[in-house]
């Protein structure tokens, strides 16, 4: 949390020694411009805050975002000087972009109706799509931060008045600026859209299609906040937009962990892989349960049998570091869930979830409970529930092993 919070801070430092001089610069160019000045770029804290809100919007949906953006640049630039927009500004981008926007929010409007077995398979396209989008939108971060400095030094510019002795008259220190400004966009990107893609990963994990239409429309709200204030006044969408920033930072551990929990759980539910995958015998992949105390829920690594029992091996964010984790000790069985199965640590009547094993080892919960040589496998959840009432009607045993 102490690193979350300077980063944080450093990050509130940034925000206003970068887009600060915006609310001056255009407080003074209000009260003393001409009437018929010529048009000038925007002084570069102006720019600033402007590209701020841009990046925060585009983070919030990502091919909402660029493609809005493209289309708004497109438009709006004289038709001689289109040829040199960015990529995202070409029609044969944008236009397909909105076209797919379209189709998504066609799909959220009937999600109410559609019953649930049709509207989770579209679910689960949408949150591949906004991963593959996301993964796009970066290559217009970039960009867009380095717009921010052409106003300090334009190609061509000079540091110095011409006929200057000094040798670096004619350096372009622009790079400076990009120095500090993409590491920045790219930092706020990345914070926002984790934060963000929760919601698609809320909305397959969610068996109500209510709450489905209530996150989407949250998103929706949070994207026309950054509209609205930026159009209100740049200055104020910076805030708003660093402000959303801030916050993101602060839940972007918890964020990333659901994140890859539902890509993964995503991709083995739309790939059927229980049909073709065995659990090795040693080694396995899984998510950190509530039960493994000093490790975040959701966690993803490894289970490893080793001599001194299991232990659980992780890289935070999925590079830093390796780290390992014993799991405590006690009687522990594997649990045979509907979707997935789950390591468990038995106390009398009472069990509580260790580690979380994707989809794909679904039916294989005997070679598991080898695997982790643990006592034994029960049903639990909804299937216990099941095998219950089976059980009560005569059709099967009331314990399966």
């Amino acid at each position: 949390m102490n690193r979350q919070l300077r980063l944080a801070a450093s990050l509130f430092l940034l925000l206003v020694l970068v887009c600060g001089p915006g609310l001056s610069s255009a407080t003074a160019a209000a009260g003393s411009a001409p009437a018929k000045a010529a048009p000038t770029s925007p002084a570069p804290g102006v720019q600033a805050a402007e590209t701020l809100s841009q990046i925060t919007g585009i983070a919030i949906s990502p091919l909402l975002g660029v493609g809005a953006v493209g289309a708004y640049r497109y438009l709006h630039t004289p038709e001689k000087e289109r040829a040199s927009l960015s990529w995202y500004a070409n029609p044969m981008f944008w236009i397909p972009a909105l076209l797919v926007v379209g189709v998504c929010m066609a799909k959220d409007t009937l999600g109410t109706v559609l019953p649930t077995s049709l509207k989770k398979p579209l679910d689960v396209l949408e949150l591949f799509e906004n991963k593959a989008s996301g993964l796009v939108a970066t290559g217009a971060v970039v960009p867009m931060a380095m717009e921010v400095f052409k106003a300090v030094a334009p190609p061509g510019a000079s540091l110095f008045p011409t006929g200057s002795e000094f040798p670096m008259a004619a350096m372009d220190l622009s790079w400076m600026g990009n120095l500090l400004m993409v590491p920045l966009a790219l930092l706020v990107y990345a914070s926002v859209w984790v934060v963000s893609h929760t919601i698609h990963v809320l909305i397959l994990i969610s068996p109500f299609s209510t709450v489905d239409a209530a996150l989407k429309s949250f998103r929706a709200a949070m994207l026309a906040t950054v509209a609205g204030t930026h159009w209100i006044n740049p200055n104020l969408g910076a805030l708003w937009a660093g402000l959303i920033a801030l916050i993101c930072i602060f839940l972007a551990g918890w964020a990333f962990r659901l994140a890859v929990f539902g890509h993964v759980f995503a991709w083995d539910l739309l790939t059927f892989r229980h049909r073709r995958f065995t659990p090795d015998s040693s080694e396995n992949w899984a998510f950190a349960g509530s039960g493994l105390s000093s490790v975040a829920v959701r966690t993803y690594g490894r289970v490893v049998r080793s001599e001194s029992g299991l232990v659980f091996k992780h890289r935070p964010f999925l590079v830093l570091g390796e780290r390992s984790t014993t799991v405590p000790a006690g009687r522990h069985e594997i649990g045979r869930g509907l979707i997935h199965p789950e390591l468990l640590r038995v106390d009398g009547e009472n069990s509580t979830c260790v580690l979380n094993f994707p989809p794909r080892f679904k039916g294989g919960e005997a070679a598991l409970a080898a695997a982790c040589d643990v006592s034994g496998v029960r049903d639990i959840g909804l299937r216990a529930a099941l095998t219950w009432v089976k059980s009560a009607l005569g059709f099967g045993s009331a314990t399966a092993h």
